[in-house]
């Protein structure tokens, strides 16, 4: 049994992973982070880096850990809760918002901006796109034996390129100087950091991606479980310090683009107008590019790894069969617009993701106290009731009648964490009895 990988194959792992992390949603945050943090950006980045960059390689951690998917780690919880809580979870990021959002996305930043003016508000161009853009997925998706080559050797190297020549050119000839910082990177430029790569996700992404790094893993003959869980550590330090690189450099852009293009609303502006201002027309060709590298790995990864656990809940249903109704699907949502979606799942989003950052504290906090089933239960019910607040808050519902101020972190939308912490304490207490 092959219990070692060589360098070179862990490299190829940890580019994938880079690029399975890294899509379009990632390239706008730092951008829009650097404009408002200013001369705190390098602070606000830090903190930006801790959720957005570690939490997610603390999750792949997890999965490997578990030696097969999330719903290894949701069984401890409860089998019924090990089933609900990936599919919620897989379903959510992927076919109905991630994997949809990411061919929208490209189309709106790498083909609207070269489109006629009489086209551009036609649905057509959006169908042949998606059209094309799913199929292309479909095909990657459809052997994942081959996707780490696809991915790692040749989608990823690309997209790299890409996004060198930007901050090379942005380094070179930098735009202007950082300003002065704005709102709450004023006095608080870490924690706003913090909480926006929170905002990323990311750490969803990693408990669905974990399954397809294992698989590639696997098919290259290392099945031991301490020898798989040593190459996901050394492919998520390769693929955390490529998205550390990539982060701090789009900050840099962000933050010294305010003199030549002014304060934008948004990090995909923010990115057209300095790709413009860096490159002239050839800009937007660069960075339609590498969105649409980004998205492409993106909805690969997310298709692929739906497909497999799905497969695997639902036996009857084949992997290839699987893909092809998620591509579809996928196309469908895309060409009818995402807007009505993104208002339904980002609440979801809010209210799943503490949910999953206790799943993985606990699952590292079991080799130093090994835990009962009653710790997941108290913990996780007492985090499902606050970050449920928090989705609903998200949505935009008034919530100001609970009167839960009081509580630590509540008024910033991270009111789930101590109540967590104080269900993880009484859980351990509970088990400590019971076994007394």
């Amino acid at each position: 049994m092959k219990q070692t990988q060589s360098g070179k194959q862990t490299l190829v792992i940890g580019l994938m992973l880079f690029a399975l992390f890294f899509g379009a949603g990632n390239m706008i945050f730092p951008p829009a982070l650097g404009q408002q943090a200013g001369v705190h950006t390098w602070t606000a980045i830090l903190g930006f880096l801790i959720t957005g960059v570690g939490l997610p390689f603390l999750g792949i951690v997890a999965i490997a850990l578990s030696g097969n998917d999330i719903q290894t780690i949701g069984n401890k919880v409860h089998p019924t809760f090990g089933l609900i809580f990936p599919i919620i979870l897989y379903l959510t990021i992927g076919p109905f918002f991630g994997i949809p959002r990411t061919g929208t996305v490209s189309y709106e930043i790498s083909v609207i901006p070269f489109l006629p003016e009489q086209l551009i508000d036609t649905k057509t161009p959006l169908f042949i796109y998606t059209v094309i853009y799913f199929a292309i997925t479909y095909w990657l998706s459809l052997n994942p034996s081959k996707l780490v080559d696809r991915i790692g050797k040749i989608l990823t190297p690309a997209l790299l390129a890409i996004l060198v020549i930007l901050t090379g050119k942005a380094l070179l000839t930098p735009m202007g100087s950082f300003q002065a910082p704005q709102g709450d990177y004023v006095d608080g430029a870490f924690f706003k950091g913090f909480l926006e790569g929170y905002l990323t996700m990311d750490t969803l992404s990693a408990l669905v991606f974990g399954i397809v790094v294992i698989s590639s893993i696997k098919e290259q003959g290392v099945k031991d479980r301490f020898a798989i869980t040593k190459v996901c550590i050394k492919a998520g330090l390769i693929a955390s310090a490529g998205l550390v690189f990539v982060y701090a450099s789009l900050a840099f852009i962000g933050a010294s683009s305010v003199s030549s293009i002014g304060y934008l609303d948004n990090g995909g502006a923010i990115l057209s107008s300095t790709a413009s201002a860096l490159f002239g027309p050839l800009g937007k060709i660069v960075l339609g590019l590498a969105i649409t590298f980004a998205c492409l790995t993106t909805s690969v990864g997310l298709i692929s790894a739906c497909g497999n656990y799905l497969s695997k809940a639902f036996p009857k249903l084949r992997y290839k069969q699987i893909v092809l109704i998620l591509s579809i699907f996928s196309t469908c949502v895309a060409n009818f617009g995402l807007s009505q979606l993104i208002s339904l799942s980002v609440p979801l989003l809010t209210a799943l993701y503490p949910l999953a950052i206790v799943l993985i504290l606990l699952s590292f906090l079991e080799y130093v106290l090994p835990a009962k089933s009653i710790v997941y239960i108290i913990s996780l019910s007492i985090t499902a009731v606050f970050s449920i607040i928090d989705g609903l808050k998200a949505a935009g519902v008034n919530v100001d009648g609970l009167n839960l101020d009081f509580i630590p972190l509540f008024t910033i939308g991270i009111g789930w964490f101590v109540p967590a912490v104080i269900g993880i304490v009484v859980g351990y207490v509970i088990s400590m009895v019971n076994r007394a």
